[in-house]
């Protein structure tokens, strides 16, 4: 139970708010203590003139009146009064006997009051009782019928304390018990929200990636809602790449492996003549060599999908490795009748050579493939920002809006229906843009439809990852 944040929450919040109300009342008397002190003594030196006054003007019997002849009613209630003579004899106290004891008073304290000064200190409620409270006590000097007099006087406020104590458990245990409350409420509105994206995330490891959590709060809780909300888009989009490559690669893999399957089968029981034998075989030979390209590509895009860096990076030329892709490329581009413009500068460039020959391979093999009859292909290469910018650029079909943002996704083609000179699985853009990636580069797409397409190519000249 103790586990729950919930319950963590609450016993955190509870023990806050009761350290919190004891350092406000210790903080409270601390600072309050003296003020009350010294307000405290102005007012029983006041009340004991008062008294004083009130013995002054008591009628006594005679000149030989005694102080112990004064009426005690004038002796105020909830005070502590003694009055000690000039020979150190207590002549007079409070009246409550029962009740009230007397001043336990010091010599030191009677000798200064008694020879005019006036006293202002603490004293035990009870003489034996060493641990007691400390209460105030006043010592004003007075003559009466010509004789020395001191009058000691404390207020008795156990009771006041008592009632004091009483207000004050009071106070702090309705804090308490409302503040526990609340925070019993305050807790549940806290963690529900956490209790929900726990069963949220429980039914996410379960594959039900179609939740969506709603939330109108702006603060850390609806942030991560959102975030959530966020993850579970994303894992669900994955889901549906997964399961859309699964089944990019079960048909890309079936269409060769009926191929073969069904011209085998003619083969051997189908009479056919030489020229008929050898047309099916080179179809087996081509579905086979596809088979064995979309291997590769899946291996290949297995591989670079687990690097971190280029394998065996190193300076060369880039514009030499260019002319030379271009001239290996020269049976498929002759057979088109195709021009390449060329603005091809001298460059250095420091990176993975063998990975950069996929990358221009591709990118023209491409640009051949999609290109008219007869037209022509670009080339350009600058630097910018220290950077190495390629761009491919052709004349052909192009490629819609609502495609370009899909061309670098595994397997898609933007055109299902073409058969080309050199035949694809949709492979070769996903594999180009990993092998970018892992030189710290970008790359792009600007195509017009039925005009041109344009693939930008930015490679660092220094990579980041040179010293590394």
């Amino acid at each position: 139970m103790i586990k729950s944040l919930y319950v963590r929450t609450v016993l955190v919040f509870i023990a806050v708010v009761i350290v919190s109300l004891l350092f406000a009342f210790f903080l409270a008397t601390w600072l309050y203590s003296n003020s009350i002190k010294s307000l405290g003594e102005e007012q029983l030196i006041a009340t004991g003139k008062r008294i004083i006054e009130m013995i002054r003007k008591e009628p006594g019997t005679g000149d030989s009146a005694r102080l112990e002849e004064v009426k005690s009613d004038i002796l105020l209630p909830g005070l502590k009064v003694n009055i000690v003579d000039e020979h150190g004899a207590v002549v007079k106290f409070s009246s409550e006997v029962s009740r009230v004891a007397q001043i336990p008073i010091t010599s030191e304290q009677y000798e200064h009051v008694i020879k005019g000064g006036i006293y202002r200190g603490l004293v035990k409620a009870k003489a034996e009782d060493r641990h007691g409270p400390d209460q105030l006590l006043i010592g004003l000097p007075f003559e009466y019928r010509d004789r020395s007099y001191a009058l000691f006087i404390s207020p008795e406020i156990n009771e006041l304390l008592d009632v004091f104590r009483r207000v004050m458990l009071t106070v702090l245990g309705s804090v308490l018990a409302m503040g526990s409350l609340l925070i019993l409420l305050a807790s549940r509105f806290i963690v529900k929200p956490l209790q929900r994206l726990t069963r949220a995330t429980k039914r996410m490891a379960q594959g039900d990636f179609g939740i969506v959590l709603q939330s109108k709060r702006k603060d850390e809780l609806g942030v991560l809602t959102a975030s959530f909300n966020e993850m579970a888009r994303s894992l669900r989009m994955l889901d549906e790449m997964r399961s859309d490559f699964v089944n990019n690669v079960a048909h890309e893999f079936q269409s060769p492996l009926t191929s073969i399957t069904g011209f085998t089968k003619a083969l051997r029981t189908k009479p056919m003549n030489e020229a008929e034998r050898r047309h099916y075989l080179t179809i087996i030979e081509e579905e086979s060599q596809r088979l064995a390209r979309l291997c590769a590509n899946l291996l290949r895009l297995s591989v670079l999908q687990q690097d971190l860096r280029p394998a065996h990076p190193a300076s060369y030329r880039l514009d030499e490795q260019i002319r030379r892709i271009i001239i290996a490329s020269e049976p498929q581009w002759s057979a088109k009748q195709l021009e390449f413009d060329l603005e091809l500068p001298d460059m250095t460039i420091y990176a993975d050579e063998d990975s950069l020959d996929q990358v221009w391979h591709n990118l023209i093999s491409n640009s051949i493939k999609f290109s008219k009859d007869k037209g022509s292909i670009g080339i350009t290469l600058e630097e910018r920002d220290g950077m190495a910018v390629v761009t491919v650029r052709d004349h052909g079909k192009g490629i819609p809006p609502e495609e370009q943002q899909h061309i670098f996704t595994p397997f898609y083609k933007v055109d299902k229906s073409r058969d080309y000179a050199v035949k694809g699985n949709g492979l070769g853009l996903s594999i180009v843009k990993r092998i970018v990636q892992l030189h710290h580069g970008k790359i792009g797409v600007t195509s017009v439809p039925d005009q041109e397409t344009a693939f930008s190519v930015k490679l660092p000249l220094h990579p980041a990852w040179l010293g590394s």
